[in-house]
């Protein structure tokens, strides 16, 4: 096998090249004899959360709630060659949020400078509910009372205890 290098010009036709195709618009019928296939389940692909502090703009507005969809590939990829990521590999959780986050209150072009304007308690925050939904596939965590020390689990995609 030959090795390559890949500078970010190539990686990029690498990826277009790579892309699987487009699924066909429309699903062709059961032949008559085959059985009924059963209905898939649809795939969740974006999650809701809430900051625990919240996104502060340039106007003063105070941002909590947003979206994150799930990380492809490329996303991982991509900061790979971010030259802020090479200069401080640290940087690369801020550059990978900025990736995958799709909404925040009202602020939908959510990119780099957005994410190092948060609080650490968000970006922590965020971080882990990244891991959750790409590695778990979910957004409950498991905690224990420390009264009582009985275990439960908590959705952390947002509201606070009690709430509905």
């Amino acid at each position: 096998m030959r090795r390559r290098t890949v500078t970010a010009g190539s990686l990029e036709e690498i990826l277009r090249a790579t892309e699987p195709a487009p699924a066909p618009a429309t699903p062709t019928a059961p032949s008559a004899g085959a059985p009924a296939r059963r209905e898939e389940h649809a795939l969740r692909t974006e999650f809701e959360f809430e900051l625990p502090r919240g996104y502060v703009d340039e106007a003063g507005t105070l941002h909590r709630h947003g979206s994150m969809r799930l990380a492809t590939a490329r996303d991982e990829l991509r900061p790979q060659i971010d030259l802020r990521v090479k200069e401080n590999p640290a940087y690369l959780s801020v550059v990978l949020l900025s990736q995958v986050i799709t909404r925040l209150g009202t602020v939908t072009d959510v990119h780099a400078g957005v994410v190092e304007r948060m609080y650490a308690t968000d970006v922590a925050f965020l971080q882990d509910f990244y891991r959750r939904v790409n590695s778990e596939g979910h957004t409950r965590a498991a905690v224990t009372c420390p009264h009582c020390e009985g275990g439960f689990e908590v959705d952390l995609s947002g509201g606070r205890l009690g709430e509905s």
